[in-house]
């Protein structure tokens, strides 16, 4: 079939990853380029993202990676993506947003959920009579503040003008596929992502019930295909804009939480990965839907026809990473006579940062002398759900500095993730070999901590932090007829390191992770006086 060129752009929170892929006996990244763009942070708990600033990321990383290699941009056959899930962007007729885009991590619409779900007879904080027909249609419930539909109705009841003007409901990267084509799709995954999605076998599509139960129009609803799918062609528009030719395909792709876990291999039954990136996770393929609500994990609809992902999310991973660089690692009063930013963009913070704490990080003894970092720096979702919740560094004595504290954050990171595993086993079995991607996983140090805390086998891939753009690229050779499905991927993937838990840590990480457990619970009236 000869070789194939494809794009992946992998659309996260903070910035756009563009690879050039070559697609032959195994998928060859050729060039990738990174360009951020801003999370609008507002007092009342909003956080949104305009997509004009994606659009603008888009075409100026699409322009570098040609400019960093030989390939002719006229070769590339396929374009994909990897994104980010649960935005919401309301567009007009034209495609036009008729508001900027309203991230995940908004949790503003406090008054639409009480009013819309959080009344009544109540289960896990969700009126009865609309939980029930949620889970046995959807597999999942819009319990959470920062679930889209309450940000849907928020527009509704404080932008009237606005809501008026909303032709579709797309998510992150169905807004980019509209851009590029003029159409109005949804794949699966995202539309699962919207809880409005019937998951019954021969009834998949949007759920006219649900969409009457939560207040929102079906019509605003987009087409649904497939992530292999064409969804259309580049517009004369797009391409010039794009540099590329008028008429490549554009497929629809992924989410993060769909083709993160493509990418890293773990396509099989019951095989479990962890993300670490500005997020975080743990997911597990499974054939039917699961839900957890009193954790708030619930198995998505997957990139793979009749698989779905069990999963449970950490709102922020490696963005307490960043945190550490810009507060801990990095002297923000400037007391030092030269201070040299090593962290300048999402990658260096896993490469240059990462290389040099990790020396430093790896000479203090598993436990961190008993201090204990909860990551919950935008509240947290699962296994517990509060927006007031917030990270802090228990147990700190005199004999404790910030290498302590960096690295009980990274312990912090792993003791959660753990949580979720602990917490997943409860209603499934997960993997004891995980796959770990992400930034995070550029980290040997960090590798072993984490095969340390959870006492599970840990492999990494080549590049995992470009494995989002991987997972797009399986799509794209599906789509292109180079494989039959999205189940061949795993030989295209081996594992590049392995990782063992070391028996002499495991003492010192089950005490702290056993106060881990309770920090919660014993600040929660705190957190509510301190941030609600």
């Amino acid at each position: 079939m000869g070789k194939k060129y494809v794009i992946s752009y992998d659309i996260g929170t903070t910035g756009v990853k563009t690879c050039l892929f070559e697609i032959d006996k195994e998928i060859t990244l050729v060039s990738a380029a990174m360009e951020g763009y801003k999370l609008y942070i507002m007092p009342d708990g909003g956080a949104e993202q305009d997509p004009d600033e994606w659009w603008a990321a888009i075409c100026s990383t699409t322009k570098t990676i040609f400019n960093n290699c030989d390939i002719s941009p006229e070769l590339v056959e396929g374009i994909s993506f990897c994104s980010q899930m649960q935005g919401l962007v309301l567009v007009d007729k034209n495609g036009k947003p008729v508001h900027r885009a309203f991230s995940y991590m908004d949790q503003r619409a406090r008054k639409q959920i009480k009013e819309g779900m959080a009344n009544g007879i109540q289960i896990a904080g969700a009126n009865i009579f609309k939980l029930i027909p949620s889970i046995l249609i959807t597999g999942a419930v819009s319990a959470s503040v920062k679930d889209p539909v309450w940000k849907y109705n928020w527009v509704k009841e404080n932008e009237p003008e606005n809501f008026k003007r909303v032709y579709k409901w797309l998510d992150v990267k169905e807004y980019i596929i509209c851009r590029m084509t003029d159409k109005f799709v949804m794949t699966p995954d995202s539309a699962f992502g919207t809880l409005l999605y019937d998951i019954r076998k021969g009834k998949e599509g949007f759920s006219k019930t649900i969409c009457k139960l939560l207040g929102v129009n079906p019509d605003h609803m987009p087409e649904l295909i497939k992530c292999t799918d064409k969804a259309g062609g580049l517009t004369a528009k797009a391409a010039a804009e794009l540099g590329l030719k008028e008429g490549t395909a554009v497929f629809g792709g992924g989410g993060d939480a769909s083709l993160i876990g493509v990418g890293a291999g773990s396509v099989e039954l019951g095989e479990t990965h962890i993300y670490n990136g500005t997020s975080g996770w743990v997911s597990t393929v499974v054939d039917k839907s699961v839900v957890d609500a009193s954790a708030m994990i619930a198995a998505i609809v997957g990139a793979q026809k009749d698989r779905f992902n069990y999963f449970a999310e950490l709102e922020t991973a490696g963005k307490c990473l960043e945190w550490v660089k810009d507060h801990l690692a990095l002297d923000e009063i400037g007391i030092f006579l030269n201070k040299t930013d090593v962290a300048e963009s999402e990658e260096t913070v896993y490469t240059s940062l990462y290389d040099y704490l990790s020396k430093v990080v790896d000479e203090i003894p598993a436990g961190s002398q008993g201090v204990i970092f909860t990551p919950w720096l935008h509240g947290n979702r699962c296994p517990f759900e509060d927006p007031n919740s917030r990270g802090m560094f228990f147990n700190i004595s005199l004999d404790v500095g910030k290498t302590e504290l960096i690295r009980s954050v990274l312990e912090g990171v792993c003791m959660h993730m753990r949580w979720f595993l602990e917490t997943q086993d409860k209603k499934i079995k997960t993997s004891q070999t995980v796959r770990f991607v992400g930034g995070g996983a550029l980290s040997d140090v960090t590798c072993q901590i984490l095969a340390d805390v959870t006492g599970r086998t840990v492999e990494t891939v080549d590049s995992p932090q470009n494995v989002g753009a991987v997972g797009a690229a399986v799509v794209m050779a599906v789509g292109l007829g180079v494989l039959d499905d999205i189940s061949q991927a795993k030989k295209l993937i081996p594992a590049k390191k392995t990782f063992k838990p070391n028996p002499a840590n495991k003492e010192a990480y089950d005490r702290n992770y056993a106060v881990y457990k309770t920090l919660y619970k014993n600040n929660k009236e705190a957190f509510k006086a301190l941030n609600s």
